[in-house]
């Protein structure tokens, strides 16, 4: 059966489920605070999401520590930053108060600013069940950052998401709410939900969002209500053996697999095949997301970037058909043109190939409808 998904239109959200606040079941115990001029809790104690092994060197690392000197030293150097990771938690405080302690003084990047690359952004769920924005820490110095990202807040208890720098790391995180009010874990996900886990590029990372939330796996998880685990390394998924080794010891519900911004032809014919079968060895059933490249933004006058574009694809669809016609089930396929859209506005970028806020909502849409159908099929 070809499973190549093609492109449905308007996104139907059937995989949403709202979860009322008041059903959280673990209340933080208030001796945990470090009591200043209000309790701070060091968020570890609400149950970090987007980590895909907890024996790392430092808690937000994205890598087990016995990766480090075993993948290439970019890999091991970006594993650091924290992208991905995010806290749920509950709270009826009137007021919201957040402070980081960052790994790198750079706070941000030539084309994106420092509140995605090292702020803290912040979620609320409405009554109706939505994930709405409601603030942004913006980080303006080194080490420390210290933000009110909320106040005078309506009385009541609600569920709320905060997410971490995607181009820095982080060595503590702490949430501040006043004397008198209370913090609770999050509920757990529906049917213990695995988490879907991204593979890829500095895309996948997130260059170049404007907010940590903005990145379109954050998205993807608001949207269908799963976890999410961001495995984007800048400049540096490139399916490599020793990465494969650590994608097997994973359990997800879907593996993503978006590298090719960070190929070409022949390391794409090389290294997908003897990649996914590692993956397939080790989870006979776990659906896996083959995802071509974006479509470069000036592709259309830029010869070398179009025939690179073709190159990868013609190379991916190769190990696509391959493996299909092998038998191997649970494969899936997604057109690169579809994650920018036709990109005719030429606003989905910032530079040709990393997006902007336009080009991750229109990446969040694309990778919706494949996963959809992928989660639908799986249940």
């Amino acid at each position: 059966m070809n499973r190549t998904v093609i492109f449905l239109g308007t996104i139907l959200l059937i995989l949403t489920s709202s979860l009322s606040p008041v059903t959280a079941r673990e209340k933080i115990d208030p001796s945990l605070a470090r009591v200043e001029t209000i309790p701070w809790y060091d968020i570890r104690h609400l149950g970090v999401e987007g980590k895909g092994w907890t024996d790392t060197k430092s808690f937000y690392d994205r890598l087990p520590a016995k990766a480090e000197g075993v993948v290439r030293g970019p890999v091991w150097n970006l594993s650091l930053d924290s992208a991905g990771m995010c806290v749920r938690f509950v709270t009826d405080a009137n007021e919201i108060q957040a402070r980081w302690e960052l790994r790198s003084e750079s706070l941000a990047m030539p084309h994106m600013p420092a509140t995605g690359v090292s702020g803290l952004d912040l979620y609320v769920k409405d009554a109706n069940g939505t994930w709405r924005w409601l603030a942004t820490g913006r980080p303006t110095k080194f080490p420390v950052n210290s933000v009110t990202l909320v106040k005078d807040l309506p009385e009541g208890t609600r569920e709320y998401f905060l997410y971490l720098p995607l181009y820095n790391g982080v060595k503590t995180v702490e949430i501040g709410i006043p004397e008198g009010y209370s913090l609770w874990k999050a509920p757990t996900y529906p049917d213990h939900r695995k988490p879907i886990v991204f593979y890829g590029t500095s895309i996948t990372q997130g260059g170049c969002a404007s907010r940590t939330g903005m990145v379109h796996t954050a998205i993807v998880g608001r949207r269908l209500n799963y976890p999410v685990i961001n495995l984007g390394f800048s400049g540096n998924g490139r399916m490599e053996p020793e990465m494969g080794d650590l994608f097997m010891e994973l359990d997800p519900s879907v593996y993503v697999l978006d590298c090719l911004p960070n190929m070409d032809g022949k390391a794409v014919a090389e290294r997908v095949e003897p990649f996914v079968r590692k993956l397939r060895k080790a989870h006979p059933e776990t659906p896996i997301l083959f995802v071509e490249d974006r479509t470069y933004s000036d592709a259309f006058m830029n010869e070398s970037r179009r025939q690179r574009n073709a190159e990868n694809r013609r190379e991916l669809r190769k190990v696509y058909s391959r493996l299909e016609s092998e038998g191997i089930k649970y494969l899936y396929y997604l057109p690169g043109e579809r994650l920018l859209q036709d990109d005719l506005d030429n606003l989905g970028t910032v530079d040709g190939s990393h997006p902007t806020d336009l080009g991750f909502m229109r990446h969040a849409d694309a990778f919706c409808v494949v996963l959809e159908t992928i989660l639908l099929e799986r249940k």
